[in-house]
């Protein structure tokens, strides 16, 4: 039996996936929250196996939840839940730790077989974000021999600040938050490095410092262990 907590600021989506599921034999909804830091809560009292969570919630969002989740409780498999197929969310969902990333276009058939995957240790990513990923990295891949392999001659010492908490998997508002500078000049950092790398964008830029070795890769989760 697959223990499930259900996080989600929308009252309707969550009465709505709790009804759903709760028609699976191998799952039980244990719990549900309407915010990221009820989830937190509630993973901690009830030690679900999977977290199926929203990534756009009031408060802390579902990726913040997953971190904490992830630093505190590596054996909960956490599936973030959302409407968005941004590069921003796409690559902070799984440098969050998140083992799994759904669209909320997904059929029945989707969302029960990715539970269980997650809940055996596995993981999954819909093909949309998949091939979105795979291009850039292709693409990054062709451009590579462009740049300057050395950051230090590259990019400035804030801008690699920027660009490690990029890797982290942190939107423009925490990194802001973390180097004590506004959103704007998170983005005119974002907009030099860009350039600086020859990438498209905050994903690129990622994958290109972890293909040079700049930044260690963000921790993996561990699978999910007998309890």
């Amino acid at each position: 039996m697959i223990r499930l907590v259900i996080a989600d600021d929308h009252q309707l989506v969550r009465e709505g996936l709790v009804r759903l599921l709760s028609l699976e034999k191998e799952i039980e909804v244990v719990g549900v929250a309407a915010n990221g830091e009820d989830a937190v809560t509630m993973v901690e009292r009830l030690q679900p196996d999977v977290l199926l969570v929203d990534v756009r919630m009031p408060g802390i969002g579902g990726i913040a939840a997953t971190k904490q989740i992830v630093a505190n409780w590596p054996d909960v498999g956490v599936v973030l839940l959302t409407m968005h197929d941004e590069d921003e969310f796409v690559f902070e969902g799984i440098t969050s730790g998140a083992r799994a990333y759904l669209l909320k276009d997904c059929n029945h058939q989707e969302l029960v077989g990715t539970l269980k995957k997650v809940a055996s240790g596995g993981a999954y990513l819909p093909s949309i974000p998949l091939r979105k990923l795979m291009s850039e990295f292709q693409e990054l891949r062709k451009n590579r021999n462009t740049v300057s392999l050395t950051p230090c001659t590259t990019l400035s010492r804030r801008e690699l600040d920027v660009l490690e908490w990029v890797v982290r998997g942190h939107s423009n508002k925490q990194i802001a938050r973390e180097l004590c500078i506004d959103e704007t000049t998170v983005k005119t950092h974002l907009h030099r490095i860009f350039e600086k790398l020859n990438v498209r964008d905050r994903t690129q830029a990622a994958i290109y410092a972890l293909q040079n070795g700049w930044f260690a890769p963000p921790p993996m989760p561990a699978a999910v262990g007998a309890r």
